[in-house]
């Protein structure tokens, strides 16, 4: 439902970001003092706490800086290495390796193919602040149907890297 009477003051230097997911929303701008502004607009039309300058959202780690933001998803990468029981492994230095050729045909036996799944699902939300792991995961994606030994060892691979790489995340 979108109410006509809320709207926010702004001028031409002045920028505001608004995010919503579900029942959730931040919101963040230039200018404080308008920034109140809308958030009394939204309190007079909805009921809502406000909980202070932004920290955690959606898995994200979000930390303001003098000169900046730093988003990152340590807590993730740590929830997703235990439930994956990754969390006693050796770190390596790169997502991936060049010897190991996957393939559809692979002839290694076959695993769960919920368990990878749901394995290549938490990559792809972590590619939110690791873009860089693009390329390793997708190619990952491709064996979704029918999941192999060795694809399982690769998915492995990416999570020893990001154990190594946990404090990675994207500076604004």
């Amino acid at each position: 439902m979108v109410d006509n009477n809320l709207y926010v003051k702004s001028d031409m230097d002045f920028h505001i970001i608004i995010v919503v997911y579900v029942d959730d929303i931040i919101f963040g701008g230039s200018k404080d003092k308008l920034c109140k502004e809308f958030a009394n607009q939204m309190q007079s039309k909805f009921e809502m706490s406000m909980l202070g300058e932004l920290a955690y959202f959606l898995g994200l780690q979000v930390n303001k800086l003098k000169n900046g933001i730093f988003i990152s998803q340590i807590k993730y990468v740590k929830e997703m290495s235990k439930k994956f029981m990754m969390e006693d492994c050796k770190s390596v230095n790169i997502p991936r390796t060049m010897r190991c050729k996957l393939s559809k045909d692979d002839k290694s036996p076959p695993v769960d193919q919920t368990m990878y799944r749901s394995m290549i699902e938490s990559l792809l939300y972590l590619m939110i602040t690791r873009s860089y792991i693009l390329q390793a995961v997708c190619m990952l994606v491709q064996f979704q149907a029918s999941p192999k030994k060795t694809h399982v060892t690769a998915v492995k691979r990416i999570f020893k890297y990001l154990k190594g790489t946990m404090e990675f995340g994207i500076w604004y």
